[in-house]
């Protein structure tokens, strides 16, 4: 038997949704990690990738004034570490130290990577839309960098990686098969 859900909570119907830790910097090149699940893949090309923030986010002004950030894809094992980043501000913490995740610069951004993640976007700010109570920052993907380990044939192993999901709460899972190739 279906029931009539909350139209409060109508996003939750879409989990699980993979958690991903988004870097981004302030203008004194302090960087911030932000949690998020609510992201897609927009367009091939131009290589266009979005993500959701609320403006009352710390993140929000600083992806809006820097106009850059990384997508870092992360694996379960580090759930713990993605629940603290989603739960709490850097505004009132430094997030990255307090959860000793592991930053890399690379030539031609000022943003780093988290180097625990698997795979990595590199986005220069294209778009922002306010839409709702979010904005959508769309990012131009001018980068990418992956760990060759994670994948084959282009596809994420999930037995090796187990990529981190949230969904819903304070709840995360995993996937853990390969999933079936047609």
């Amino acid at each position: 038997m279906k029931v009539k859900g909350n139209l409060d909570n109508f996003y939750e119907y879409a989990f699980p949704s993979q958690a991903v830790l988004v870097t981004c910097k302030d203008e004194n090149n302090k960087t911030n990690v932000l949690t998020i699940a609510w992201h897609t893949t927009i367009s091939k090309k131009p290589p266009l990738f979005g993500i959701s923030v609320g403006p009352t986010r710390y993140s929000h002004d600083l992806i809006k004034n820097s106009k850059e950030f990384v997508v870092n894809f992360v694996p379960y094992d580090l759930v713990e570490k993605v629940h603290f980043c989603g739960t709490n501000s850097g505004r009132n913490i430094d997030k990255i130290k307090h959860v000793n995740l592991n930053l890399q610069y690379l030539d031609g951004f000022q943003t780093p990577i988290i180097k625990e993640c698997y795979a990595h976007l590199f986005c220069k700010l294209y778009k922002s839309i306010e839409l709702g109570d979010h904005t959508f920052f769309v990012g131009k993907v001018v980068s990418t960098l992956y760990d060759e380990n994670a994948f084959v044939n282009n596809i994420l192993d999930n037995k090796k990686i187990q990529p981190c999901y949230y969904i819903g709460g304070n709840t995360y899972t995993t996937i853990c098969e390969s999933g079936k190739q047609f």
